[in-house]
Order: structure tokens, then C-alpha cells, then sequence
């Protein structure tokens, strides 16, 4: 982690690092939020800076899982044209610093037949590239190929440590392939000496696998993988809402809980079960520092700056509204609805960007004035993200799992 100094001048101003200031979009005239603990602040993202782009290459996909959007939508299926990729570019380019771009969205990217050259034309528009696949496609030609992209970061998905239970949940897919994939990806990157891309494992889990996370993060390590991102599941049947691991902790807020500070220890048995209750809440407790306890009522993707394309170029504030769909807050349906502030076809990425009504979204998340639907769940409005009981329109996101930290996406 790079550490910088920021100085106070002699009118008391806080003054930052130029890099600093220009990589978080600290200019002139931004407004900035504060959050202040006992002994630190803590300087938000203006709601101005653009610092990532979601690109969905395409909704298709080779697999079907049974926890996957794609069952549960009547969306058309598509793949992104190259000229809808190259007006994202440009709005790319219009950017300092230049946003990263993430290839994922609700499909498999390595489907896409030009995915490399997208990459390739990414990095040479000075852009950082990350890409999440399920990695059966990814046979030693698309390794070569992804290594000569530049890509930075490549996420595979993995839910399971046995062939057993990956199949289970990647319905027409098998662990040992992908294992072997990614065995022939680190072998080729050391022949050649690339060190990228770095690898990340991506771990969706459930009542059925979360007893296997151990197991995973060995097998993470046999292969390389330096990053391992580990989510809930966002249930989209009334069977697979049986399976989460968050019923409880939806409806027991962190607010007003006392705040535990703790030094390093081993990690006996009795520590661990001490930490076990602490995390879970028990004794109105809660561990200070975690990553884990993400804070509520927070939006990641717009904690991250950033926006999604979608494979037609609608642009969305975020990937859970790139496509219509249903999901369940325990034993209710709630319709997601999707949402565009436009397409990159019909107007330039910054034109969408600054719109007035996405940059009121934006101010809005900064708030994050929503209901407390995950909390209440209780009225029929609870039943979709089109409006709230405080005079939210769509998106309301009081209901949104992302927001609240069960749901999140590398």
C-alpha cells in the first residue's frame, strides 16, 4: 500500500499529493463527503470522478448455473458490436485519468469471439483491464491470447472445491478442466515471463459449499491465485432463498451496536469461536476494522466510481440494473427493474456521465437516502426497485443486497 502526505498551508487549508488529487477526482470545486471516526477522516469519491467501466461483451453464455440471472429473465441474448466497444473507448479517452475497464456483466466474456482484441484496444487507450470468466473456455490458444491482450487481472469463478459439488452449482461444467486451465495459464506466464495477468478467484457462497471456502483458498494458492473475492448468493427462486447465509443478519442492523477494537492473536479454537459471536452480532457487539462488516447502506459501484455498459451500449449506474429480473428477499419476490440513463451509441459515455438526472442518483447514493426495505420488507412497494416509502423513484435501492453488503461483485 503507497503511503502520501498530505500538509496543512498557512490559511489552514488541507492540501493533497497532485496524483492523489487527480486519481480520486479531487479538483477544484468538487464536493467532497467526510466521514469522521475517533482518531481519522475519511475522504470520499466526489460524485464527478469516472474511475471504472463495467462492459458487458455479451449475456451469452456456455453454462447455466443454477444460481444465474439468465434463469429467472426473457431478456434477448447479444453480443457487443466493435463499434459500440470503440464509443466506449473514446469516452475512455476523454478521461484523466483514464477509467479501468472491467469486462463481466450476465454472460461469459470469453464467449465473445473478439474479447482479446477489446482488451488489446483497452490497454492501448491506457485503460487497467480486469476479466471475470468461468474459465472452461479458457484452453491453452485464449491463454496465449489473453496474455498477449495485457490484461491485468483475470477473475475466475469457482464454487466448489470437489468436482461434485462445482458441478452441482455450474450445471455442465467440471472443476478438473478448469483447474487444468489455470495450471496451463501459470506455466505459460512463466515461459514467458509475463507477471500478468494477476489472478483472482471469485467464490459465490451457500448453505450447500461454504463449508469448502478452506478447500478453495488451497486451491487458489496451487494455481497462483493472489486475490480471492467470496459473495453471498442473491437467490432468484423460492427454493434457492433457503439456501442463503444472511437471513438473519438482513434484518439486524449494526447501528447502535457497541464497537469492539482488537490487537492481532492466534487463532485457537477458543479464539475463534469468541470472534465467531462477535461477528455475528452477539452481545450487541461489533469487530471495528473488518473488511466483512461492510458498512450499510453503501453502494459499492458507486463507492468505486464507476458505471455499466451493457452488450447493446444502454448505459446502467450499476451491474444488478443491466437487466430486468427477479430475485427474493426472503420468502418475497422483488422485481429489479432495469435502468439507463442511455446508450453510447446515441451519445458520448461523459454526456450520460454528467447527466443531470444520473448526477442526482449519485448524490442520492451519497446519502444513501433510501427505505429500509431489506430491514422492513413488510409493504408491497418492498416488491420492486420502481419506488419507495420516502418518495424514492427508480432505482429505490433501499432493497438492493450490493448496498447492504450481503451481494458483491470483484
Amino acid at each position: 500500500m503507497q503511503t502520501d502526505y498530505a500538509y496543512i498551508d498557512d490559511k489552514g487549508n488541507l492540501v493533497l499529493p497532485v496524483e492523489l488529487s487527480e486519481r480520486y477526482g479531487l479538483v477544484k470545486g468538487s464536493r467532497v463527503k467526510l466521514s469522521g471516526h475517533s482518531d481519522r477522516i475519511i475522504l470520499h469519491r466526489p460524485v464527478s470522478q469516472l474511475s471504472r467501466v463495467y462492459v458487458e461483451p455479451t449475456n451469452i453464455c456456455n453454462l447455466l448455473c443454477k444460481m444465474c440471472m439468465r434463469n429467472v429473465w426473457e431478456e434477448a441474448q447479444g453480443r457487443m458490436e466493435m463499434d459500440t466497444f470503440e464509443r466506449i473507448l473514446d469516452g475512455v479517452r476523454a478521461v484523466t485519468p483514464r477509467p479501468s475497464l472491467f469486462f463481466g456483466g450476465i454472460g461469459e466474456p470469453l464467449s465473445h469471439p473478439e474479447i482479446f482484441e477489446m482488451a488489446r484496444r483497452a490497454k492501448a487507450a491506457g485503460a487497467g483491464v480486469e476479466l471475470i470468466t468461468n474459465g472452461t473456455l479458457l484452453d491453452e490458444h485464449r491463454s496465449l491470447e489473453l496474455l498477449e491482450s495485457g490484461i491485468d487481472r483475470l477473475w475466475v469463478s469457482i464454487d466448489g472445491a470437489t468436482p461434485e459439488s462445482y458441478t452441482d452449482v455450474r450445471l455442465g461444467s467440471e472443476l478438473p478442466r478448469v483447474v487444468e486451465n489455470l495450471k496451463t495459464l501459470r506455466i505459460l506466464k512463466f515461459k514467458r515471463m509475463n507477471k500478468k495477468p494477476d489472478l483472482g478467484i471469485s467464490f459465490v457462497a451457500m448453505k450447500q459449499n461454504i463449508g469448502e471456502i478452506p478447500q478453495v483458498i488451497q486451491l487458489a494458492s496451487r494455481v497462483g491465485a493472489k486475490h480471492i473475492s467470496i459473495s453471498n448468493m442473491l437467490p432468484h427462486t423460492k427454493e434457492q432463498s433457503g439456501d442463503i447465509l444472511y437471513s438473519r443478519s438482513m434484518y439486524d442492523s449494526p447501528k447502535g451496536w457497541i464497537e469492539v477494537s482488537m490487537t492481532r492473536m492466534d487463532m485457537t479454537k477458543d479464539a475463534a469461536d469468541v470472534l465467531e459471536k462477535l461477528i455475528r452480532g452477539y452481545y450487541g457487539a461489533q469487530l471495528k476494522g473488518l473488511e466483512l462488516l461492510w458498512p450499510s447502506d453503501t453502494c459499492p459501484f458507486f463507492e468505486r466510481g464507476s458505471l455499466s455498459v451493457r452488450f447493446d451500449g444502454e448505459v446502467s449506474p450499476c451491474i444488478p440494473l443491466l437487466h430486468s429480473h427477479r430475485s427474493y428477499l426472503e420468502d418475497r419476490e422483488r422485481i429489479n427493474h432495469s435502468l439507463s440513463f442511455g446508450s453510447v451509441l446515441g451519445r458520448t459515455l461523459m454526456e450520460i456521465w454528467n447527466d443531470a438526472e444520473y448526477v442526482k442518483l449519485r448524490e442520492r447514493l451519497l446519502d444513501f437516502d433510501f427505505s429500509p426495505c431489506t430491514l422492513c420488507n413488510s409493504c408491497e412497494l418492498a416488491d420492486s426497485n420502481e419506488e419507495d416509502c420516502f418518495g424514492n423513484v427508480s432505482p429505490a435501492c433501499g432493497g438492493c443486497l450490493w448496498a447492504q453488503g450481503f451481494v458483491r461483485c470483484p
